[in-house]
């Protein structure tokens, strides 16, 4: 079976694997200012997208030609993780 190449991350939102930069805890993370900061500027910058209304539980970075996009996940980082062993589903 071909390796996936997209990874579902809730909401009906998927991306590109290739272009994952990192996946991270919201609550782990998000103590620091510095990543306040990256997503207080992403946000700004509408380079943030929310994948839910519920309680944001991880946020994913993706670069695609030098530009950042944060995307903002109910599914925890662990989740992810797990999809991405499972080939991105």
């Amino acid at each position: 079976m071909p390796e996936a190449r997209y990874l579902h991350i809730g909401g009906g939102f998927s991306v590109d694997m290739e272009q994952v930069a990192g996946i991270f805890d919201m609550d782990n993370t998000t103590v620091r200012s510095c990543t306040k900061t990256l997503l207080d500027k992403a946000e700004k910058e509408k380079r943030c997208i929310y994948t839910t209304y519920e309680l944001p539980k991880s946020f994913i970075v993706t670069v695609k030609n030098g530009v950042s996009t944060i995307y903002i996940s109910q599914l925890s980082a662990g989740t992810l993780r797990k999809r991405i062993e499972a080939g991105g589903l």
